[in-house]
């Protein structure tokens, strides 16, 4: 099978599925997730085109995005069914896809190299400069404010708040999801990354705090 051709097919799908999404989940985040996924495939050792496949497809299933969990991993059964001859590789894209949502952090672990590859590559999106911005943007898209200081955090069940758009703040999403995603890295090279970009963010909330509260020092 040509892969440079499936690859280019695959992008064209997930441009169409996804290419009016203003919620961070858009056609550049699984491209951004795509090549970090293919950068830590590359130093893991881990099966690259698996990666870049899984990588690409993963949001096209999300329930965010869909009817259902279900239905969106229907959807990306029959494209693949249609377009890959290797039932053994779509298996495993297929797994990789099912596993690899948050599920606030209490999920089935990855049962491969490659799909803790793409699970590390789709976390590191939401962290740093990149993860701060698709935080704001995706709940201005859901109606949540920037910052409330009488609104707390929530200590609930990370499922839970991460699909309950109506509560919470952008900033208390650092605390309930973002800053955690640092210990929850597979891979070396993942972990690494990770911190540089949790440090960054630690950073930002200093400064945020600072000019909400007008401290000058």
């Amino acid at each position: 099978m040509n892969h440079t051709l499936l690859i280019e097919q695959t992008e064209a799908f997930v441009r169409e599925q996804l290419g009016q999404d203003t919620t961070g989940h858009d056609w550049w985040h699984s491209d951004r997730v795509r090549n970090t996924a293919a950068v830590i495939a590359g130093i893991e050792k881990a099966d690259v085109l698996i990666c870049t496949l899984a990588a690409l497809l993963h949001d096209v299933a999300d329930e965010k995005l869909n009817p259902s969990k279900e239905e969106g991993l229907l959807k990306v059964r029959t494209w693949l069914d249609a377009h890959l001859d290797n039932s053994g590789q779509i298996d495993h894209i297929m797994l990789i896809i099912e596993t690899m949502s948050f599920s606030g952090g209490s999920g089935a672990p990855m049962a491969t190299l490659e799909g803790q590859v793409v699970q590390d590559a789709d976390r590191l999106d939401a962290l740093g400069a990149i993860g701060i911005a698709r935080t704001f943007v995706f709940s201005g898209a859901k109606g949540r404010p920037m910052f409330d200081p009488d609104i707390a955090p929530r200590g609930e069940s990370l499922q839970k708040e991460y699909r309950d758009y109506s509560k919470g703040t952008a900033v208390n999403h650092f605390y309930e999801k973002l800053l955690k995603l640092k210990d929850l890295m597979n891979t070396a090279y993942g972990r690494k990354l990770a911190e540089e970009r949790h440090q960054f963010m630690l950073g930002f909330l200093d400064q945020f705090y600072k000019e909400w509260n007008a401290d000058g020092e």
